[in-house]
């Protein structure tokens, strides 16, 4: 598959995607009674564009394994609930305090702090009442699913990355360090919603551990992507403000290692990544695809 054809594939998918959130957050009685200001709020942080990656990852590794496609939708808006209450709580002045996010005012600049602080809790509690009303699996699927969000999402997974890099302005780190809280802020969410489209699928623990290493690979290849974007690229392509991590004294692989030794390290995630689905030959392509244009993207 040609990177132009993936790219429209990814495109075609934001786009349900963002129409399934829209229909999700205009008539779904999970936030019926929700007072408008709060739900603008909550429309702003998450209709706001986006490759909408996690929801793709989720929904082609269930069609991977012949799973039922609507479900698969109904768990992908959940990862991305999650995913963008993440991004709204990451621009507010007490985190990485962003006025852009994808060319756009952040929640908090569009609103005021309280509201994106609100909005933000309201998409997480959204997203577990979403996988828990998945009437197409059944309910212990749905347990698991839940109960794997709420480690991927929480305290040792994405919010525990979150406040170990808060905790590493302008201190040195290690390899390893670095590495940890990007597999925890970044990659435990991606892998997430990649295991979670082995178990929507039913598939097997071999392969829902295959899934969930794949995830993992592209995780980090993800976040170092966006380390060596903040280093390099255009805001104009981006989409949001560049240079934060050396401003606010952020170290990343990218600064410790600089450019060359970190796309030999982006090359070594993307073979890790195909390596876990090179059992599923031609049907795994575009997931090979989706690892390679994670880690070579340029927005």
């Amino acid at each position: 598959m040609k990177t132009g054809e993936f790219e429209a594939l990814l495109k075609t998918s934001a786009s349900a995607v963002g129409d399934f959130l829209d229909d999700t957050l205009s008539s779904n009685q999970l936030v019926a009674g929700t007072p408008h200001h709060l739900l603008n709020a909550m429309r702003h942080g998450v209709l706001n564009g986006g490759k909408r990656l996690r929801p793709f990852l989720l929904c082609e590794v269930v069609k991977l394994f012949d799973g039922n496609p609507k479900a698969a939708m109904q768990v992908a808006l959940a990862v991305e609930c999650i995913h963008s209450y993440s991004l709204v709580h990451d621009d507010l002045p007490a985190m990485d305090d962003d006025d852009l996010r994808r060319g756009k005012p952040t929640v908090h600049k569009a609103f005021d702090e309280a509201t994106a602080i609100l909005a933000g809790d309201a998409l997480l509690t959204l997203a577990f009442g979403l996988v828990a009303s998945v009437e197409a699996i059944s309910a212990e699927t749905r347990i698991k699913l839940i109960t794997l969000l709420s480690k991927k999402a929480g305290a040792p997974g994405m919010v525990g990355g979150q406040i170990l890099d808060m905790q590493a302005n302008g201190k040195p780190r290690s390899e390893i360090e670095i590495t940890r809280m990007q597999a925890m802020k970044t990659g435990a969410l991606i892998s997430y919603a990649c295991e979670a489209g082995a178990l929507v699928a039913g598939a097997s623990e071999e392969d829902r551990t295959r899934m969930r290493r794949y995830g993992e690979n592209v995780g980090i290849a993800f976040q170092l992507a966006d380390d060596l974007l903040d280093e390099t690229g255009d805001a104009a392509i981006v989409g949001k403000t560049i240079g934060k991590d050396r401003e606010q004294g952020k170290q990343t692989l990218a600064q410790i290692y600089g450019k060359r030794a970190l796309e030999d390290r982006l090359a070594a995630l993307v073979k890790g990544a195909e390596e876990m689905v090179e059992p599923f030959g031609e049907r795994g392509a575009i997931l090979v695809e989706a690892a390679r244009f994670v880690s070579y993207r340029k927005h």
